[in-house]
C-alpha cells in the first residue's frame, strides 16, 4: 500500500496516509479534526541512488496552518 500526502480543506492541517490504492478520498478522515475534506497533495517520494547511497524522504506529518 502507498503512503499518500493530504491537506485538509476544513483546517488546513497536512498528514501522510497507508492507504489501498482503491481507497477514495473522500473516506479519508482528518487526523486534527476528524472531517472527510481531504485532497492529495503533490509530495516528494523517496528515492535511493546508486551515487549516494542512501534514500531521501521529502514527505513529512505537521498539522499546521499552510500559508
Amino acid at each position: 500500500m502507498p503512503i499518500y500526502e493530504y491537506r485538509c480543506k476544513q483546517c488546513g492541517c497536512k498528514f501522510d496516509k497507508l492507504v489501498k490504492l482503491s481507497t477514495q478520498t473522500s473516506e479519508i478522515e482528518c487526523p486534527k479534526c476528524g472531517e472527510r475534506q481531504a485532497e492529495k497533495s503533490v509530495s516528494l517520494f523517496g528515492t535511493s541512488g546508486a551515487s549516494s547511497g542512501r534514500g531521501s524522504f521529502g514527505a513529512s506529518s505537521s498539522c499546521g496552518p499552510i500559508g
